[in-house]
């Protein structure tokens, strides 16, 4: 087995910088790295470690991951795992890892969405998997429109004072909710960290909505999943669906989202990143962290040159 020592340079001049989440003590990556495609165990193992010494090298500490990234389900937090045996075991108080519980993930009416005996379970789950004691970030992955919000809530004030997870955060709560939630966990000392919302070039419902206002209201901080529209936001689909491509898989991403409408978009967006000597993914990775109140963007990688290229946005 290879044994790996960091970059004594990965927090110098070269590395993606910080930014303070909120108004807590945690700082953050400006960019960090998301395990919901290419770490999963249809994804070569290799490839993984390669990509995560290259990001933890240029400073990424955060690892983001949730129980059913994969795939299979559960894959992925068996990856960080593996990662964790063979090289960051050494590094553990310098890696922030987070993962999530709420969306299906084992048969029956406890494997899914908010209630207290899923949240519990399935966190303990996720540690034997990740073959960790606690993690740095838990999230609600969805608000539960079923289960009395008291209930999801109190399970995370819980997990936080048992010591499984050092901070809670949710995703995708509407703003009503989130609202809620804030006072709720303010109110038993376990304060909201982070907010976990879609934003990019082409989605900026957190803004429509005011989420981001109400985070910079609250100094609760925010980090953008799929700041590239799942590649939208790339040159990989300028001149339309490549064969080898995610879209022409026709799984999360179809191909009948490309309408010549979407296309003709993406293509202005293009030029307006070349005029500022940018490509595409970088300037959509600029706009975002360009925003008020943004912690951090979430970005997958499914190799060394395109998370070296994404980390030039931010440089």
């Amino acid at each position: 087995m290879d044994q790996y020592f960091a970059s004594e340079y990965r927090y110098e001049a070269d590395c993606v910088g910080y930014r303070r989440c909120g108004d807590s003590g945690l700082l953050l990556p400006k960019v960090s790295l998301g395990f919901w495609h290419n770490f999963g165990s249809v994804d070569p193992y290799q490839r993984s470690k390669d990509i995560t010494r290259y990001a933890f090298d240029h400073g990424i500490t955060h690892f983001d991951l949730a129980n059913n990234y994969g795939p299979v389900y559960g894959s992925a937090e068996e990856t960080m795992g593996r990662l964790m045996d063979d090289t960051f075991r050494p590094y553990r108080d310098e890696l922030v890892i987070s993962t999530k519980a709420g969306y299906d993930m084992w048969p029956g009416p406890y494997g899914n969405w908010g209630s207290r005996k899923y949240l519990m379970a399935s966190l303990d789950q996720s540690l034997k998997r990740m073959h960790l004691d606690y993690v740095d970030i838990f999230y609600s992955h969805r608000y539960d429109p079923n289960t009395p919000l008291r209930e999801t809530l109190q399970a995370l004030v819980d997990i936080v004072q048992v010591g499984k997870a050092l901070y809670v955060g949710i995703s995708r709560w509407p703003l009503d909710a989130f609202k809620f939630a804030y006072q709720y966990l303010m109110e038993r000392d376990v304060p909201l960290l982070i907010y976990q919302g879609r934003l990019n070039l082409l989605d900026r419902s957190p803004i429509e909505e005011g989420i981001l206002d109400f985070c910079q209201e609250k100094g609760v901080g925010f980090i953008s999943f799929s700041p590239l529209a799942q590649g939208l936001l790339t040159d990989r689909y300028l001149n339309g669906i490549p064969q080898d491509s995610r879209m022409a898989r026709n799984g999360s991403l179809k191909g009948s989202m490309l309408t010549p409408e979407l296309l003709t978009k993406i293509r202005a967006f293009n030029a307006e990143a070349a005029s500022h000597n940018l490509k595409l993914s970088q300037y959509a990775l600029r706009w975002i962290l360009d925003q008020p109140g943004i912690t951090s963007v979430l970005i997958g990688a499914s190799s060394i040159g395109q998370l070296e290229t994404n980390l030039q946005a931010v440089k």
